[in-house]
């Protein structure tokens, strides 16, 4: 039943993330299969407010589960909690990221605007910052205080590099994650962002947030070789694929209005060979 968890868990990952799930692929059977566990939790609960029909509710009910998971209670046959389990019983897990993972999606419940870029990277701590805090426990054990500065950052970069590529999914959504005062120094108003046009204010604002997330990448990277072998490479692809989505939009045009921009298969290819031969 536990390797019909897992590989239930790794399915989730292989389906919703293929940036992720090639990057993890590299690390060693029990990390690997761990990974797939937490991802398939962060799955759980981001599908719940995008796409669960009650989220208020529901993501309620998936809170007081995971308090009971937390008190030792069996939660039936769900291979999630089942893979989970494992890895708490395996790993020194901190549960306080899981809990804010949850904090953060529940943001997008009632808040669709920032105004600020410190909001933007207080929601992006929550939602994306906290995955690299669950993992540490499992990627680097030894290391889990010296790399969670740069983990959070790994996060925001990530987050921000996400909101720039799904401007325009958000928008159908009537989410605006691009902060309203950096939207004002460039000269961009709302109404401009919904014509979902190309413009240079667009620009200036798109690559004044992308300058951000690679700032957080540069801080991440500093202290990349702190992580044991086997998790240094899975580590590193991941964060270098996740960063070559800004410069697939840039090749673009910055249309994302079009179509979602992509790193190709040939491309992230090309990515870890050169990571491989440095």
């Amino acid at each position: 039943m536990l390797e019909q968890a897992y590989k239930h868990c790794e399915s989730t990952i292989k389906h919703h993330s293929k940036t992720f799930y090639k990057a993890f692929s590299l690390l060693p059977s029990n990390k690997k299969k761990a990974v797939w566990a937490v991802y398939s939790f962060c799955r759980r609960v981001d599908d719940i407010v995008d796409e669960g029909s009650e989220p208020e509710r529901e993501l309620s009910e998936f809170r007081s589960q995971f308090k009971r998971f937390l008190n030792g209670e069996k939660l039936g046959d769900d291979p999630m909690w089942i893979a989970l389990h494992d890895v708490f019983q395996r790993f020194s897990m901190n549960h306080q990221p899981f809990q804010d993972m949850i904090l953060g999606q529940e943001m997008d419940l009632y808040k669709s605007r920032y105004k600020t870029l410190n909001e933007l990277e207080h929601y992006s701590y929550h939602v994306a910052s906290t995955v690299g805090l669950m993992l540490l426990p499992i990627l680097a054990p030894k290391k889990v205080d010296l790399l969670r500065d740069s983990a959070i950052s790994l996060g925001i970069g990530m987050q921000i590099t996400n909101i720039l590529r799904d401007i325009c999914e958000d928008l159908d959504r009537d989410r605006i994650y691009l902060p309203h005062e950096e939207m004002k120094d460039s000269g961009l108003s709302i109404d401009d962002l919904y014509k979902r046009r190309v413009t240079p204010e667009f620009i200036e604002l798109w690559e004044k947030l992308a300058s951000h997330a690679e700032y957080h990448y540069d801080k991440a990277f500093s202290t990349i070789d702190e992580y044991p072998l086997d998790a240094r490479l899975p580590v590193k692809s991941s964060a270098i694929l996740y960063r070559a989505i800004l410069q697939s939009i840039r090749k673009k045009g910055y249309n994302i209005f079009g179509q979602r921009a992509y790193v190709t298969d040939d491309e992230k290819d090309q990515l870890l060979s050169a990571i491989g031969g440095n």
